[in-house]
Order: C-alpha cells, then sequence, then structure tokens
C-alpha cells in the first residue's frame, strides 16, 4: 500500500531472565502497513500457541485485507476489519482452548497499529501497550485492560502503588479466553517525525516511561533502539519475556483528524 509518508517498521522479541520459552509473538509487513504483538497466557505451551495463532491470524488475513484494499478502503471499513478479523481469530483460539486439554484457558493479549493515509489505527486487548513519542515526550495512547488499572481509576491505589503492586499482570481483557472479545479501537492523526512504540509487558513491567524516552532517544535507529529497550528491560531484572515493535513517521506531510473516526473507543 502507498501511504503519503514514509513509514519505518522495526521489531526485537527476548526471553527475558526468568523465563524459559517466549510466549510473546510479533509480525510487521510494511507493504501492508501493519505491525502486531501479542503476548500469550496459559499453562504448558498454551501462551506461546494463543500468541502465534492470533499474530498469524492477522498477519495473514487483514494483512491480505488491507494489502488488496489498499489506500481506497475508507477508514470506517479498516475499522470493521479490524473488529472482524479480532474476532475470527479469538474464536479460533477459543475453539482451539476447548478441543484440546494441554491448551485449556489459554489466550493473549494484542496490540496492532495500522498506518493508513488517513492517520494510524491503534486497537488493543490486555495490558500490551503503545506508546506514541513526539516532540521529546512520550505518551502512552493505550489504556490497560487489567485490574491494577481498574483500582487505579476507582481511585483505590495510587500510581505510586501501583508501580510496586504484585498482580499487576491480571488482566480483565484477552483474546481467545472466552467466545467473543471486545478490542478497543482508536485513531490517531500522525505528525511528520511520530515514533510508536508497541510492547508486552514484560518491557513496560521492566522500564518506566522517563527510561523507555532515554533510550529511545539515544538510539541511532529503530533496530537499534529495540535492542536498547530489550537490553534496559534485562538489566532492570528480565523477569518476563519481551517485546518491543516500533514504527516512524518520516518527515513528508501532516494528516489531520477525521469526524467519522468519532466511533473509535480509548
Amino acid at each position: 500500500m502507498s501511504l503519503p509518508y514514509p513509514l519505518e517498521l522495526a521489531g526485537l522479541t527476548d526471553v527475558g531472565r526468568a523465563r524459559t520459552n517466549n510466549e510473546d509473538a510479533f509480525a510487521l509487513d510494511n507493504d501492508a502497513a501493519l505491525a502486531v504483538l501479542a503476548d500469550g497466557m496459559g499453562g504448558y505451551n498454551a501462551g506461546e500457541v494463543a500468541s502465534q495463532m492470533l499474530v498469524g491470524f492477522l498477519h495473514s488475513e487483514l494483512g491480505r485485507w488491507l494489502k488488496e484494499a489498499a489506500a481506497a478502503a475508507p477508514p470506517e471499513a479498516v475499522r470493521r476489519a479490524v473488529e472482524i478479523c479480532v474476532d475470527n481469530a479469538n474464536r479460533a483460539i477459543h475453539a482451539a482452548a476447548n478441543s484440546n486439554a494441554r491448551y485449556a484457558g489459554m489466550g493473549t493479549t494484542l496490540v496492532m497499529a495500522v498506518f493508513r493515509p488517513e492517520g494510524v489505527c491503534v486497537a488493543h486487548v490486555g495490558d500490551s501497550r503503545a506508546y506514541r513519542l513526539r516532540d521529546g515526550k512520550l505518551e502512552q495512547i493505550t489504556r490497560d485492560h487489567s485490574l491494577l488499572q481498574e483500582q487505579l481509576d476507582a481511585g483505590l491505589i495510587t500510581p505510586e502503588q501501583a508501580a510496586v503492586a504484585l498482580h499487576k499482570n491480571l488482566v480483565t481483557r484477552a483474546v481467545g479466553v472466552e467466545e467473543q472479545v471486545q478490542v478497543d479501537i482508536a485513531f490517531h492523526p500522525l505528525q511528520p517525525g511520530d515514533q510508536f512504540i508497541l510492547c508486552s509487558d514484560g518491557l513496560s513491567d521492566m522500564l518506566n516511561p522517563s527510561q523507555l524516552l532515554a533510550l529511545c532517544q539515544r538510539s541511532a535507529n529503530l533496530a537499534d533502539a529495540a535492542r536498547q529497550l530489550i537490553a534496559g528491560a534485562n538489566e532492570q531484572g528480565g523477569r518476563d519475556n519481551i517485546t518491543a515493535v516500533l514504527a516512524r513517521v518520516g518527515p513528508q506531510g501532516r494528516t489531520e483528524p477525521r469526524s467519522w473516526w468519532g466511533l473509535g473507543r480509548r
């Protein structure tokens, strides 16, 4: 798909220092302008199965649709395609979990970005996150679907207490756990030089936003930034699998918000 701006994509995943297998998965597709990241959960290797199923399905099915639809697809059609593909993947993972005792209860988080001429569509389920780096400031643009976030929203705990909480990884939504899943989808206008970080909680739990910003700013390019982020999370303990996917919009052009994205959820 031809975009009115250059787009760079890079990603890296690592098992971390405490786990023996990697249940994170990601896929990048420059032709579809698509980046997908998933963090699996479940016993045995079930989490790994769930995340790979989700990433593979979205990369194949949504990626193919994006390439065929190209830039002519209206944004509401892109949003609907994302919803349909996530729903179909959810049903496939849920069916696999119910048909094989080894996979019982498996599920996965999701965060993904679809770059379009009008801007970027970000979709997520669970606590894998998306950040935007713009003009030297890092902003989290997804909101965790987690027990911890619900407690923060209700004022039951402070951000300082949340930073050291023991139940950080209890998600309230995941792909594949139930027959249906709600995916949050939001549109973000782009500015030249915008950089995005998609990550599993193995990164965001180990590095705070200031550390993420510093590592990105001192990196020579996106591939180097991914390596720096993984190394930084491991230096802080690497208690989980770590995945970082980065995207950067080149210097050409600027996109503006469109009213028909008002239905997007955050």
